[in-house]
């Protein structure tokens, strides 16, 4: 099982008689719902949630002293934490700032509440947006970043710190500081192992967290003794698992191999007891996994599905939905110079899904996250996390463990959990209502009847307007466009 995350649920509920309570004001009262636990996985049947603001102030089987604006029946529906995409993009320069800044409300309308953005081109924005957003001027969710990211010079990609020197490194770490950044995030492209270990330390040092890719040269033990907090995306826990893993990465740094030529000798050397002692080193540590599993499913299988036909393409604005090309070229020039590439793409894409179960035997923890942006193509903002849920159910997890990936984790892994994680008083009001139990399907998670977002509800009608909106503000840039 994924590793669980102590919240105090219903030791915060009040479970005295109404007679004895002074009469309380609210904004929202929901009544008659059954609370999921997502701690436990135990359903709390009819009981009453009082929204106030921003928070939740009251959760019973009674509120006889609540005095609310408004009553929302519950009756048959289920109540549960709305849900973390623990990684995101906003990205693509400066033209295509506007277009990102569209897509907030789409996560609210799909139930995504909060979401973790890891880093890109246009940082300066985002964190406007973040403040706008924790101001209540701007529609979205709640929303935390690393600004830039740290990477060695000459990146290949736009909008990163470039360092090579550790003064450098110190410097660019003030900066991010300056800028009051969530978190850091850090990629392999071309800084070195050496001063990527050094970097992992000096920011654990002072205090943030950290996450990124890993270089090739270096295993997940590696980095998380060194105090890496977050391993994104899954092709590094696939590698570790190798036998000979420590001769793969030699042969890569020499450049005798290629980081694709690499992967199916990965998979034919994999042990499963080998992987079982490095994941076991990344709970001691606890170093998460954020698995990003969604997007290598849609390019393994573009041969069967183009998804031209998507419904969502209509939210996305034009120099958005650009961005995606590059990733698909890429995939069918590999397919047409390679007969087996499309076979080996699946395989790929099967196997790293398949460790999740090991993760969880290993109890690391598992964060839920897209990488939904600008290039990433067909990944959807909020409704890809539901997809991205779907497979690690598929995988061999839970429908629990896979909703806990997606609440209970992100807020620990932030230090937020006070904050959220639990229908409890206290506890921000970030909700979702949803009108089947995603804890027998966990695609339950779709069938939403209300979102609260910082106590704001969006029922259906509301959810419906967003999604309009977003139809025909992309509808107008297209037509204007074509003349």
């Amino acid at each position: 099982m994924t590793k669980l995350f102590p919240v105090l649920g219903a030791s915060l509920m009040i479970a005295a008689c109404s007679s004895t309570l002074d009469s309380v004001t609210a904004d929202t009262l929901i009544t008659d719902v059954d609370i999921i636990d997502v701690q436990s996985g135990e359903i709390r049947p009819d009981q009453y949630v009082a929204i106030r603001g921003e928070e939740i102030i009251w959760v019973g089987d009674n509120a006889e002293h609540i005095q609310a604006l408004k009553t929302l029946d519950g009756t048959d529906q289920y109540i549960m934490p709305g849900l973390w995409d623990m990684h995101v993009h906003f990205g693509g320069g400066e033209k295509l700032i506007a277009e990102n800044r569209d897509l907030l409300p789409l996560y609210l309308a799909y139930g995504v509440t909060t979401v973790r953005d890891a880093a890109a081109d246009i940082s300066e924005s985002v964190l406007q947006w973040r403040e706008q957003i924790n101001n209540n001027t701007l529609v979205g969710p709640t929303l935390y970043t690393s600004g830039p990211k740290l990477e060695g010079k000459g990146s290949i990609w736009a909008g990163d710190l470039e360092v090579e020197t550790e003064e450098e490194m110190n410097a660019a770490l003030d900066q991010l500081q300056a800028m009051n950044v969530d978190f850091i995030k850090i990629t392999d492209s071309a800084l070195t192992p050496e001063l990527y270990l050094k970097a992992v330390k000096e920011v654990k040092k002072r205090g943030l967290p950290i996450s990124g890719h890993i270089p090739f040269a270096l295993s997940v033990t590696d980095v998380s003794e060194a105090g890496l907090d977050g391993i994104e995306h899954m092709p590094y826990l696939l590698k570790a698992g190798a036998s000979n893993e420590a001769e793969i990465s030699a042969k890569v740094k020499s450049g005798e191999l290629g980081y694709w030529s690499a992967l199916p000798i990965i998979r034919a050397n994999f042990d499963e007891q080998v992987a079982l002692s490095k994941y076991r080193v990344l709970a001691e540590n606890d170093t998460a996994v954020v698995p990003t599993l969604i997007g290598s499913q849609i390019i393994a299988h573009i041969d069967e599905d183009n998804h031209q036909s998507d419904p969502e393409l209509a939210l996305l604005g034009s120099g958005l939905k650009a961005t995606y090309s590059w990733r698909v070229e890429r995939a069918e020039q590999k397919a047409a110079a390679d007969p087996n590439e499309v076979t080996e793409r699946k395989a790929r894409f099967a196997a790293t899904r398949d460790l999740l179960p090991l993760l969880a035997q290993a109890n690391v923890t598992i964060m839920a996250g897209t990488d939904t942006g600008y290039l990433n193509s067909y990944i959807y903002p909020g409704k890809a996390l539901h997809d991205e849920l779907a497979i690690y159910v598929q995988g061999g997890l839970t429908p629990l463990q896979a909703l806990q990936s997606a609440v209970l984790t992100g807020p620990k892994w932030l230090g937020k959990s006070a904050q959220y994680g639990a229908v409890a008083s206290g506890k921000k009001a970030d909700l979702l209502l949803l009108n089947s139990n995603p804890l027998e399907d966990i695609n339950n998670t779709r069938d939403i009847a209300t979102v609260f977002s910082r106590g704001k509800a969006y029922n259906q009608q509301r959810i419906q307007t967003l999604l309009e909106q977003a139809k025909a503000k992309v509808a107008a840039q297209e037509a204007e466009e074509k003349h």
